[in-house]
C-alpha cells in the first residue's frame, strides 16, 4: 500500500512537470513565429524593437532562449500548482500541532482533494477514535473506584456484624443460651449474605470478562418460565402475593443456557417480590414479535424514579438511597441478569410509571412451534 502511493506520488509530480515544460516550450515557440510572421508582414516599428530585442537575447543565450524562459515559466507554474498543496500542509501541520496539545474536540478543515483529503480524513479519525479511547478510560477508572468503595461498604457492613457478634459470643457476653443463639443465628445470616455478595461478584466479573462459558442447547422458554413460576410460589404466598402468568400459546424455541436463564428470570421474579408486595400481583407473560421471544415481569408496587431508571442496571445501584435498608441482596442482581440475556444476544430494558413497572427481556427465537 505505501509502495502504491509512493509510486502514484512520483509519477504525478512527473506528470506535472512534462506538462509545464510542454506548455511553456509550445507558448515560447508559438511566441517567436507571432514576432518572425510580424516582423516579416508589418511595418510597425515596435513590433521590429521587441524581435530585435529577442533576437538579440536568442543570439546571447546561443539558441538557449527557450531553455531560460521554459524554466522560469516552469518554476512559475510549478509553484502555481503546488501552492495550494503547500497552503493545505500547513495548515495540517498547525492544526495537528494543536491536537498534540490536547485539543481532541478540534477537527482539520482543509478544501482539498486526493490523498490530502485522504490524510485529513485519517487524522480527523484518528483524533475522534482517541478522544473515545480517553473518555472510556475515564469512564473504566471512574467505574473501578465506584466500584472499590462499593465493594468495600457492602464486605464491611456484614462483616462488621458478624464479628461484633462473635466477640459477644465469644466474650460470654448473653445471659442464656437463648440469647446465645439468636447472636449466633444473626451472625450466620449475615455470613450467607457475605457469601452470596462474593459469590455474585465474582460471577459478573467473569460475565463482563467474557470467561464465562455457556452451555447451550435448544429450551422451550414457555415449559422454562412456568418452572421458574411455579418454583417461586412459596416466596409469593410468604409475601402476601399472588403470581399471575400469561403464556404464548406457541412454544419459543431458544438456544440457551438453561441454567443461566434460570438465573437471570429467579432474579426479575426475587426483585418484584422485594420492591413490588404493596401492588399485591406478579405477572409473569410471553409473546413473539419479529422472531424475538418477549417475557415481561410486572409488578404493580411502588415506582422507579425516571432519575433512577438509567441505572437500575448498574453494579451496586439500588433505587432506595439508604445503604442500611431492610431489602436484602447484593445489589448486583439486576447487573448479573442484564449480562446474562446479553451473553445470548438478548436485551433488556425497564419501564415505570405510578400504575406498573415492567422488566422486559427480548431473545431471538430459534423455532416457533
Amino acid at each position: 500500500m505505501k509502495n502504491k502511493r509512493f509510486y502514484k506520488y512520483w509519477l504525478s509530480l512527473l506528470a506535472e512537470v512534462a506538462a509545464a515544460a510542454l506548455l511553456t516550450y509550445v507558448i515560447l515557440v508559438t511566441i517567436n513565429r507571432i514576432l518572425v510572421f510580424l516582423y516579416i508582414n508589418t511595418k510597425i516599428q515596435i513590433v521590429n524593437y521587441i524581435f530585435k530585442f529577442w533576437r538579440v537575447i536568442y543570439k546571447l543565450s546561443e539558441g538557449k532562449i527557450h531553455i531560460y524562459i521554459a524554466i522560469i515559466l516552469f518554476a512559475g507554474l510549478y509553484l502555481l500548482i503546488t501552492y495550494r498543496k503547500a497552503k493545505s500542509f500547513a495548515a495540517i501541520i498547525d492544526e495537528a500541532d494543536i491536537m498534540a496539545n490536547g485539543d481532541l474536540d478540534r477537527l482539520i478543515e482543509v478544501k482539498s482533494k486526493g490523498d490530502i483529503k485522504n490524510l485529513v480524513e485519517n487524522i480527523n479519525n484518528i483524533s475522534k477514535q482517541l478522544k473515545e479511547i480517553t473518555i472510556e478510560e475515564r469512564k473504566a477508572q471512574q467505574t473501578k473506584s465506584d466500584l472499590i468503595t462499593n465493594v468495600s461498604h457492602d464486605l464491611r457492613t456484614p462483616l462488621t456484624s458478624i464479628i461484633g457478634y462473635l466477640e459477644i459470643i465469644d466474650s460470654d457476653k448473653y445471659k442464656d443460651e437463648v440469647e446465645l443463639r439468636y447472636y449466633a443465628n444473626i451472625a450466620f445470616e449475615k455470613a450467607k449474605g457475605l457469601n452470596l455478595l462474593i459469590n455474585d461478584l465474582f460471577e459478573l466479573t467473569k460475565m463482563q470478562n467474557n470467561t464465562i462459558n455457556l452451555d447451550k442447547v435448544d429450551i422451550n422458554l414457555v415449559d422454562l418460565l412456568g418452572q421458574v413460576v411455579a418454583y417461586f410460589e412459596y416466596q409469593f404466598r410468604a409475601a402476601d402475593m399472588q403470581s399471575r402468568v400469561n403464556f404464548s400459546e406457541d412454544k419459543l424455541i431458544v438456544n440457551a443456557d438453561a441454567g443461566k436463564l434460570v438465573r437471570a428470570f429467579e432474579n426479575l421474579l426475587s426483585n418484584a417480590i422485594k420492591y413490588g408486595r404493596d401492588g399485591l400481583y406478579v405477572d409473569v407473560t410471553s409473546k413473539i414479535e419479529e422472531n424475538m421471544a418477549v417475557v415481561q415481569v410486572i409488578n404493580y408496587g411502588q415506582s422507579i424514579p425516571a432519575i433512577d431508571l438509567p441505572h437500575i442496571f448498574d453494579r451496586f445501584y439500588r433505587v432506595e438511597k439508604s445503604r442500611n435498608s431492610n431489602i436484602g441482596g447484593s445489589g448486583l442482581g439486576l447487573s448479573i441478569t442484564k449480562n446474562i440475556i446479553e451473553l445470548h444476544q438478548g436485551t433488556i430494558s425497564a419501564y415505570s410509571n405510578n400504575d406498573r413497572t415492567i422488566f422486559e427481556v427480548r431473545l431471538p427465537v430459534k423455532q416457533v412451534v
